[in-house]
């Protein structure tokens, strides 16, 4: 590796054989848009699973504990073993897993079956997250934060499209129709199996192991890391909230109907698909922790002023806010990975892990505080989650990392 000057005057590692792989880039980022599409239908086709097999809620709730448990906690386990053992060509084992999960998903005839394609495709997400992540790093050319970016833009974009799929396709033609998705499931591990091969080719040709060794100390990284969870946290429970129920709010502040709560949604998914993609592109710039100052506590103003603004001040805002706080997670991926050097898929693994479980658990939540002090109080209270932001102060500055 070499070092390399940036715009401003932080010195980055880049990686000695050859510039940015946009062509594997891209291809990361498509299967990671396969790997959420499957992950979201699976909620987006809950209400067809309980009429057809007579669920109670409780069912579904086992079945939403199964699949997070899987597809959360297994992460940073996944990650640890694969940066001890790196396997790039294990990439298309996750998909596999998702491919069968599907199938049984559109195909089975009891619950219990339902429960083991649930878990299936959890398992799939597991073993997909930290080494693609890896595999996007080792794309990069350098351009950590940009790499990211287009590796989780790919997730958004696949988390947003889940439920339009359901609902165009799966609900007018009934459940086996959701096996039609397994042949994009397999058409992504194809790709993967080439994405591996290229990776084991590139980490056989690094001249040296990576350095595992930390710039900072244990105690000071240990501490780091629980800030950037923090964070991550905050970033979640908003997220959630807007998610599950941005639309309802809009439909009892406003009188929208669905469609147009709808629309309402989708400015906010808009907003941060774009978040995604300028978090890293400005990380590569200007570093990972200005971005993450901006972003967690910079959108303070808007989220305490979208709940008691107009109708099109709302659109605006919820643009806004998507905009700002999506730009958060790749910045604080690529800080964290850096705090913790040679560690790529646990790190990996830890926050999307995290950030995958604490937003199911926070939407759970904010649906129980909704049915208590109302959906529009709700909003208000979220509005000062950014507030934590002021717990980046307790980062180490970004000189200190390469130093």
């Amino acid at each position: 590796m070499r070092a390399t000057e940036t715009d401003s005057g932080i010195s980055r590692p880049v990686i000695g054989h050859g510039g940015t792989a946009w062509l594997v880039l891209c291809a990361i980022s498509a299967c990671h848009m396969v790997n959420d599409v499957m992950q979201s239908m699976l909620s987006a086709i809950y209400p067809l699973l309980r009429e057809e097999f007579s669920l109670s809620y409780a069912q579904i709730g086992v079945m939403t504990f199964a699949f997070q448990v899987t597809a959360s906690l297994l992460q940073p386990v996944v990650g640890l073993v694969t940066d001890r053992h790196p396997q790039p060509r294990s990439l298309p084992v996750g998909m596999i897993s998702t491919f069968c999960g599907v199938l049984l998903l559109a195909y089975a005839g009891s619950y219990s079956m339902l429960l083991a394609g649930a878990m299936l495709v959890g398992i799939g997400s597991s073993v997909f997250h930290p080494e693609s992540s890896r595999v996007a790093r080792l794309a990069s050319g350098g351009r950590f934060g940009t790499a990211q970016s287009l590796f989780q833009l790919g997730g958004n974009f696949g988390q947003a499209l889940g439920p339009l799929l359901a609902a165009f396709i799966v609900v007018p033609l009934g459940r086996p129709a959701v096996a039609w998705f397994a042949v994009a499931a397999a058409l992504g591990a194809a790709m993967l199996w080439q994405v591996g091969s290229w990776a084991e080719g590139r980490r056989r040709a690094a001249t040296s192991a990576p350095d595992t060794a930390l710039r900072l100390p244990r105690d000071l990284v240990v501490r780091s890391i629980i800030v950037l969870a923090i964070l991550t946290f905050t970033k979640n429970i908003y997220g959630a909230a807007m998610s599950s129920y941005f639309t309802f709010f809009t439909i009892e502040k406003f009188g929208l109907g669905p469609q147009g709560a709808q629309v309402m949604l989708f400015l906010f998914l808009a907003g941060m698909a774009a978040g995604v993609i300028l978090g890293g592109v400005l990380g590569d710039r200007i570093g990972p922790l200005t971005v993450i100052w901006v972003s967690i506590l910079g959108v303070l103003p808007f989220t305490l002023l979208l709940p008691h603004v107009g109708l099109v001040a709302t659109g605006v805002l919820a643009v806004v806010v998507g905009l700002i706080m999506a730009s958060a997670f790749p910045a604080i991926v690529v800080y964290a990975q850096e705090l913790v050097p040679g560690r790529t898929g646990m790190i990996a693994g830890l926050f999307f892990g995290f950030a995958f479980g604490m937003g199911g658990i926070s939407a759970a939540a904010l649906g129980v505080m909704a049915d208590h002090v109302g959906i529009q109080a709700v909003f208000v209270y979220c509005s000062f989650l950014p507030m934590l932001g002021v717990l980046t102060i307790l980062l180490p500055r970004q000189e200190r990392l390469h130093g």
